[in-house]
């Protein structure tokens, strides 16, 4: 059975996720940690989970490179040894962060954190598929498992809404047609997305 855990992390109420199976794997999805609290709140959720399941495998994985979703990366790579794994098309985006705080007019220095290629099967868990959902940045993705009716879309697709275009690398056409893409899942699919409250897919369609 698989178990999600949110937690809305940042200055821009970002939704981190913790996902977990029977099998002992673990994702953290999206580290928005920003705040000496907000790492704390992790760390000791994960290392809690730690200490209670057998054979536990944690992965980091973004849904895409923009910096809200990855506050904390440096401090969660560095934490647990390991990279944050993204679609390639935003591994740039991601790299260039210092580029993202001077869009927002953020007067901080971004600390660089070791990324690494999504590949096919690169993460760990079964029934998880990654679909492919550019159109918010080149390289969204969203961690779908058909069984579970449960979907992490990431900026793709919110509670009444989408997710936005006019940033460097965003593009309406592509989006629509992602959003297409889920709309064709079914009606029943328990959508988490990157920011606000959970939906389902049937109630995005209408």
């Amino acid at each position: 059975m698989l178990e999600v855990k949110c937690f809305e992390l940042g200055s821009f109420g970002t939704n981190t996720y913790i996902v977990s199976d029977d099998e002992g794997h673990v994702l953290l999805v999206d580290p928005a940690c920003c705040s000496q609290y907000e790492q704390q709140q992790l760390y000791r959720y994960i290392e809690d989970m730690r200490s209670k399941i057998s054979g536990f495998q944690l992965q980091i994985v973004a849904t895409h490179g923009h910096l809200d979703h990855l506050w904390g990366a440096p401090w969660a790579c560095e934490q647990w040894h390991m990279p944050v794994l993204m679609h390639e098309a935003d591994m740039a985006m991601a790299k260039a962060m210092q580029e993202q705080y001077n869009w927002f007019g953020i007067r901080a220095e971004a600390k660089p954190f070791p990324i690494k290629k999504l590949e096919a099967g690169e993460l760990g868990m079964k029934g998880l598929d990654v679909i492919e959902t550019p159109g918010h940045t080149p390289g969204s993705v969203c961690l779908y498992w058909p069984e579970e009716k449960k979907l992490l879309s990431g900026d793709t697709l919110f509670c009444m809404g989408y997710g936005r275009t006019d940033l460097p690398g965003g593009d309406i056409g592509l989006l629509f047609r992602s959003l297409n893409r889920l709309f064709a899942l079914p009606s029943d699919v328990q959508v988490y997305p990157g920011h606000g409250e959970d939906t389902t897919i049937g109630a995005e369609k209408r």
